[in-house]
């Protein structure tokens, strides 16, 4: 990648390593020093164009694509350019190979840094790893979800794994707690979503029939506590759809609110939650199924539950136990 000009305009050729990357993700990485909220403003006003037209951050480049970059400051480094920080944390890896690593990622790590976050779990492995080439996040989770999160080892994995989710060929199943009696074995929720700001800026997600993007989840009733109070269900989610936020939106509108959901869902529920262990949601991406990106077979991935949720149902079991007793 040659050197940009800080006071000229820039045109890039995207070459095969850019290809396949959104446009705010290869920004980000090419315009080193430049604020986050910097690159966005000058996506949102039209100065980066993308064969002289103006493109949106989440529109993927192609190889031989023609990327105009205004003149941009960056900060002049004063000293060795600071890695991040390798806390003490723990990444348990449930699978690895040449083409990538499947992480079994802990509640209340944020997979990549922004929004006040310094460093998220991407840039923590990539310190831990600092002589790999590539390390890219192929999906995401939110972070208060644990479980299954996917990490790309080579561009062509990406790309192939990128196709997989595109496609449809990701079996995604999460394991979700809810308030109320779920009364169906299966049930099929089909509801167009999408994004917005709320008056105080913050990004969320609702229903909308007319113009919102299709999301198709899948519920399985697992357990009923039909005893405590309130009543509770053991959910596993089948994302056929893989929106923002798509898991709590879907339940919130369905009347069945997720466990611990600070977002959307049920705000007096959560407070006694947290006083009876339940500090967090109960949103657990526990298996993921899809074709190998470089290898003729299937990738079966599987993370148990965390031993916070696992302790939650246990509680569960114990205080309907103790009601029947009586």
């Amino acid at each position: 990648m040659k050197d940009l000009s800080k006071d000229a305009v820039n045109h890039l050729a995207i070459d095969e390593a850019g290809a396949g990357q959104r446009v705010d993700n290869f920004l980000l990485r090419v315009l080193k020093g430049v604020p986050k909220s910097h690159i966005y403003r000058i996506l949102r006003s039209g100065e980066v164009r993308l064969n002289r037209k103006r493109v949106r951050p989440d529109a993927r480049l192609t190889a031989g694509d023609d990327l105009r970059i205004p003149p941009v400051r960056t900060a002049e480094p004063r000293r060795a350019p600071l890695r991040a920080p390798v806390r003490s944390i723990v990444l348990p890896i449930l699978h690895e190979d040449d083409a990538l690593i499947a992480i079994d990622k802990p509640a209340g790590l944020a997979v990549h840094g922004g929004s006040g976050i310094a460093f998220g779990l991407i840039e923590q492995l990539r310190a831990i790893r600092p002589d790999a080439r590539f390390l890219e996040l192929v999906h995401r989770l939110d972070r208060d979800t644990s479980g299954v999160l996917l990490v790309a080892k080579k561009r062509a994995a990406l790309l192939a794994l990128h196709a997989s989710f595109r496609d449809g060929e990701a079996d995604k199943r999460y394991l979700v707690m809810v308030k109320g009696r779920w009364r169906d074995a299966v049930r099929k929720v089909e509801l167009p979503l999408t994004k917005f700001l709320t008056g105080a800026g913050e990004r969320r997600v609702r229903i909308e029939h007319d113009g919102g993007k299709t999301a198709r989840t899948v519920f399985h009733r697992r357990q009923v506590w039909a005893d405590v109070a309130p009543p509770v269900s053991l959910l596993e989610a089948e994302l056929h759809t893989g929106r923002t936020h798509q898991i709590r939106v879907h339940l919130t509108h369905l009347d069945f609110p997720l466990a611990g959901d600070d977002k959307y869902g049920d705000f007096t529920w959560n407070k006694a939650l947290a006083k009876q262990g339940l500090k967090r949601m109960f949103l657990h991406a526990w298996r993921l199924t899809l074709p190998h990106p470089t290898e003729p077979r299937q990738l079966k991935l599987e993370s148990p539950l965390p031993s916070d949720l696992a302790a939650f149902i246990e509680r569960l079991d114990a205080a309907e136990k103790s009601d029947a007793a009586r």
